[in-house]
């Protein structure tokens, strides 16, 4: 039974709060401070306004809700329960445990329900602007069958993280109607009160970014806080943010203090908690009688909504069979028939290009294929050239249907909003200079984590920028990409490889990275019968040689075929290895690796960077010619030349190892 004082949303409110703390005190590990005080906006959302089916939680118009602080993780899988989602309680109790789908912070395709993976501050934030992009572009394109709304909750560290500022910004330009953030503002961070570092009038920093702001200054006054959602619901051109004042820790004895925020209350705190929000038991993952009829309800709701939207989309796909069609293969996460026949037909005169300029030639042949390829630059697309030509920028008054973002001089963000784009079904990309990759890191980092198909596009790889010297000269950073797990890092050698690199890039539906030249490198026409199929392998035989193994990638590739040709001069012979992507090539079985690097041949590594990570390729007798220091500036090809890339230097390591 339940208290006759308590209202039934009070009440299931509070069972939201308990199933929190006794995850958190069960796992004695987590954060419970955050779910005691943010439950009722948890609650308001799901049960008074998102549209959701638990039974079908990747129905495509459905709502999006992100917990942008991630640690607060237990309440938002006590809602998935509540609500009918496939998350029993036994996973509650497992929270934090090995095997179990309720790990420390949500996961993306792990738990049914969670949206994207949070937990670094300000993430999901961003995440959630990028999914408003998509959907206000998918509306343009197909109509009202796509039409939703995104709804978050933010702490205060994530308002603190730049990601979310430079997110926040580009939401309010762009005016995002439909999306709807609420502020848990308990003034509490995990080392105390945020006055110590954060007093900004945050009410005003947002009216200034452009959003719709609303403040509620009792985070339990539920008629008021339903009244400001209702409101912000209503507001179509602008991005709205709730300030709700909620207590950290509320009702506990810690309620108001930081020691509520990252540690268990303890069992007495817990009792005594529950005691004051008047709960019926003190017993841990107890739900009051009644309320496994909330679960029946929210897949009651769930199955007629998704219904009603299957039977217009019959109807949809009877007027549309075209867009019908396309839609549901952006649905499905697939590929048109086709789509790389256009790229497979380019074709490059002998010569220098940069792959930088192949690269756009290509990104537009994908373009033309895949209409919902969406993305742009860190106000770098003249340099980067990753833009749709012909396509028209993204915007929502003038241009809906553009498919180039402006995403301006806010890289980290550009990385989470191209992530969030991807989690409603658009591919999407992301381009600035690699020497910034670093502003994004978090981003491309998650990217992979969560398994979503964003491709980051990066130009100006090496030395050869040249003039600006060290600061934009990336040295480390090819190789910093390398180790995130499960990144692909493609750095084509010309214009073939770099059409074959995002065959495979795209193909995948993998995170990667496309890693360009900015200076002009020979077209290898005369390797083209073996460039495709290599490239598909991650790294391949480009010219053939017993004496050595030449390794190279990216522009070192033209630098190792010319040492090649000098060693012949000498009487070696050399075999030019080349590796596009050496996350593909040593996924490949040991028979081809072998194949492609014999053990007992000797290898000399050749990349313009650190050449520390080039190593279990199958010889112990290894040297690398690389760059372990930081550059100069002047002209590209004399700081190329000053710090050893030079043919001399490659045959002077090959010949040291063949014993010459």
């Amino acid at each position: 039974m339940r208290p006759a004082d308590a209202s039934t949303d009070e009440l299931m409110i509070n069972v939201l709060r308990c199933l929190s703390m006794d995850m958190v005190q069960a796992a004695n590990s987590g954060h419970p401070g955050l779910p005691l005080g943010a439950a009722p906006m948890a609650y308001t959302l799901y049960s008074k306004f998102m549209r959701f089916d638990p039974a079908r939680p990747d129905w495509f118009n459905r709502d999006r809700f992100i917990l942008s602080p991630g640690h607060g993780s237990s309440l938002l899988y006590s809602v998935l329960h509540q609500f009918g989602f496939d998350l029993p309680l036994d996973e509650l109790k497992q929270f934090r445990q090995l095997g179990s789908k309720t790990p420390g912070h949500p996961e993306v395709g792990l738990t049914a329900g969670v949206e994207c993976t949070t937990g670094p501050l300000g993430q999901g934030f961003a995440n959630g602007v990028g999914m408003a992009i998509a959907e206000r572009w998918l509306n343009h394109r197909f109509g009202d069958i796509v039409n939703h709304k995104v709804y978050a909750i933010v702490s205060d560290g994530d308002l603190m993280e730049g990601v979310a500022v430079e997110a926040a910004s580009l939401a309010g330009h762009l005016g995002l109607g439909n999306l709807i953030y609420l502020y848990d503002s308990n003034d509490i961070s995990l080392d105390g009160p945020c006055d110590k570092a954060y007093t900004e009038n945050v009410g005003a920093k947002f009216r200034a970014m452009g959003w719709h702001v609303i403040e509620v200054a009792d985070g339990n006054d539920l008629l008021t806080l339903n009244h400001a959602v209702e409101t912000a619901r209503n507001e179509n051109t602008k991005p709205s943010l709730v300030i709700v004042k909620t207590i950290i820790g509320f009702a506990s004895p810690l309620a108001g203090s930081s020691k509520s925020h990252g540690a268990p209350l303890g069992l007495e705190n817990v009792a005594s908690t529950k005691q004051a929000l008047g709960y019926p038991s003190t017993e841990p993952f107890f739900v009051p009688e009644g309320f496994e009829n909330v679960a029946a309800e929210a897949r009651n709701k769930g199955t007629a909504l998704s219904g009603e939207w299957d039977e217009r989309f019959a109807a949809f796909q009877s007027e549309n069979p075209e867009l019908a069609s396309e839609l549901s293969c952006l649905i499905s996460g697939g590929l048109p028939a086709g789509w790389s026949d256009e790229v497979r037909a380019l074709k490059w005169d002998d010569g220098k290009v940069a792959t930088r300029d192949a690269g756009q030639a290509v990104l537009n042949a994908v373009a033309n294929s895949v209409p919902w390829v969406v993305g742009g630059t860190a106000d770098l697309g003249s340099s980067t050239k990753a833009v749709i030509k012909n396509s028209g920028d993204f915007s929502i008054g003038n241009q809906p249907d553009g498919r180039n973002v402006w995403f301006g001089v806010r890289e980290h963000a550009m990385g989470a909003i191209v992530n969030g784009m991807c989690l409603s079904g658009l591919r999407s990309f992301g381009s600035t200079f690699l020497v910034f990759s670093d502003y994004m890191r978090g981003s491309i980092r998650l990217a992979s984590l969560s398994h979503l198909s964003s491709l980051f596009i990066f130009s100006h790889d090496s030395v050869f920028v040249g003039e600006d010297g060290p600061t934009h000269q990336p040295v480390e950073h090819v190789e910093s990409l390398r180790i995130i797990p499960g990144l692909q890092v493609f750095r084509p050698a010309d214009a073939l490889e770099t059409a074959a690199c995002y065959e495979v890039a795209v193909g995948s539906g993998r995170a990667s990275a496309l890693v360009l030249t900015r200076q002009g490198v020979p077209v290898l026409n005369a390797f083209s019968d073996r460039i495709g199929t290599g490239v598909a392998h991650g790294g391949y035989v480009l010219a053939e040689g017993d004496d050595i193994a030449l390794i190279a990638c990216g522009s070192e590739v033209g630098l190792a075929l010319d040492a090649r040709a000098a060693l012949a001069e000498q009487g070696i012979g050399a075999r030019v290895v080349s590796v596009p992507c050496r996350e593909v090539f040593m996924a490949q079985d040991e028979v081809y690796r072998l194949a492609v690097l014999p053990m007992g041949v000797p290898q000399v590594v050749v990349e313009a960077g650190v050449t520390s990570g080039w190593l279990g390729l199958g010889a112990s007798n290894r040297s690398a010619v690389g760059i372990n220091r930081f550059g100069e500036s002047a002209p590209g090809d004399t700081v190329y030349a000053h710090l050893g890339m030079t043919v001399d230097h490659v045959v002077d390591a090959a010949k040291a190892l063949v014993g010459r």
